[in-house]
């Protein structure tokens, strides 16, 4: 049920994020989804590839401070208060989230939220327990 996220250290620098891209496309990595965080001086790009141990040696060969991250993915209805109902059922155990991001897939009318959690497993079985439905990694790949 987890999902294996890349994280990237990139300094924040011109050409930077080209280079992540080119040495992912030029192996036949393709991204699902990503998000940047970044300062003045670098910046952490965390992707979703169809490949993520490919793309984890790839970047490393090639410089990259790489490293691999469990995450879970769930599918949220897309509409008002879908991400809501599911924030609320972590906030009740004391569940923290770290970070997540989102996207929206063409083939459902639901967005997949990936989250970072310290603790997954607990995570994953309260979400399970409430019916939201997790998106395992091999699914998410494919998207």
């Amino acid at each position: 049920m987890r999902v294996q996220q890349i994280s990237i250290f990139l300094e924040n620098k011109e050409g930077r994020l080209a280079k992540v891209t080119d040495v992912l496309g030029q192996n036949g990595i393709n991204i699902r989804a990503l998000s940047i965080a970044d300062t003045t001086d670098f910046g952490i790009l965390r992707l979703i590839v169809n490949k993520p141990q490919l793309a984890y040696q790839v970047l490393k060969d090639q410089g990259f401070t790489v490293s691999t991250t469990d995450v879970i993915a769930v599918e949220v209805s897309d509409q008002p208060g879908g991400l809501s109902s599911i924030l609320r059922l972590l906030e009740k155990v004391g569940i923290n989230i770290e970070y997540l991001y989102a996207f929206v897939t063409q083939t459902t009318t639901a967005a997949l939220i990936v989250f970072r959690v310290e603790q997954v497993d607990e995570a994953i079985e309260l979400l399970q327990a409430n019916g939201v439905r997790i998106v395992p990694g091999d699914k998410v790949y494919q998207i």
